[in-house]
């Protein structure tokens, strides 16, 4: 490597570093890689999703310093740097009109206006290779579709000396990744293999909900084999324990089923300025020794 390789997750809540792409993370912190993630928003309006904390007042009292404390031992479990853009959650809304989001919420800000803390930590950190989320967010929670905005706003001008000036000296990433952990192939997969041994499958309702919902397939152009790393991911995922049920979904595909059926996590290739041949299966493909 003629460089350091850099590699920055920009992740809407706590726990999203963990749930997306954390076993790819904690593969590249093992070969000297530097990695940060880039968390927009606190999580404070995350619901409680861990019935065995729901109702402990303290929790619902300081959400906000407990999902830190979280973050923190996640970030520790992985081996990785993470910096808050200090955006407030804008909570998911429910119900049939949807309500209006709460004033001040990161999905309210103006994406040109947010965009600025971004390229500030970009032209600091200096990645080569920036992931995040698509168009759809993910899924469609405001702060997930909000953080694609503001990344790929950030991408484009973070190499634009006539852009946020006042945000450091400019630094161009090479490459830009759209998480796509939870995609169909990897689904249909784990399921087949889970029913072909006998055992239960928490996706046969994941997979009836796909087909209600009118979803073009997404391109996975990049397979990163990070078997080994399974375990890391799933004890960071732990750690957010007001979000995760240890005894839930997350956890129900044992982990030898995991690394023989599907071993790699996949992403979408969106932007990149370097040359590369697709598949690809390094983050870094086309960067390496240029």
């Amino acid at each position: 490597m003629t460089e350091q390789l850099r590699l920055m997750a920009v992740h809407a809540h706590p726990d999203d570093e963990s749930s997306k792409g954390a076993a790819t993370m904690a593969k590249y912190v093992s070969e000297g890689v530097d990695v940060l993630v880039a968390t927009c928003t606190g999580g404070e309006r995350g619901s409680i999703l861990n019935p065995k904390l729901q109702g402990d007042p303290y929790i619902e009292e300081h959400i906000h310093e407990v999902r830190k404390k979280e973050m923190d031992e996640a970030r520790e479990i992985l081996g990785v740097k993470q910096e808050w853009l200090g955006y407030v959650d804008s909570g998911l809304p429910e119900g049939d009109p949807l309500p209006p989001l709460p004033e001040g919420c990161f999905a309210l800000e103006d994406v040109e206006v947010a965009a600025g803390r971004l390229v500030k930590l970009i032209r600091e950190f200096k990645p080569q290779v920036i992931t995040t989320y698509d168009e759809n967010g993910g899924y469609p929670h405001p702060d997930h579709i909000m953080t694609h905005k503001i990344t790929m706003v950030a991408f484009e001008a973070a190499g634009d000396p006539e852009k946020y000036p006042e945000a450091g000296e400019p630094w161009q990433p090479q490459k830009l990744y759209y998480n796509q952990g939870f995609n169909k192939p990897r689904t249909i997969a784990l399921h087949e293999a889970l029913l072909e041994r006998g055992m239960e499958s928490p996706y046969g309702e994941w997979l009836e909900r796909w087909k209600q919902f009118e979803r073009r397939e997404r391109t996975l152009t990049t397979y990163i084999p990070c078997a080994d790393f399974f375990e890391i991911r799933d004890k960071a995922l732990i750690a957010h324990a007001t979000q995760i049920d240890p005894d839930g979904g997350w956890f129900r595909v044992p982990m030898d089923v995991q690394r023989e059926v599907w071993p790699t996590e996949e992403y979408e290739l969106a932007k990149s300025l370097v040359d590369t041949s697709l598949p690809e299966d390094d983050l870094f493909a086309g960067i390496r020794n240029n």
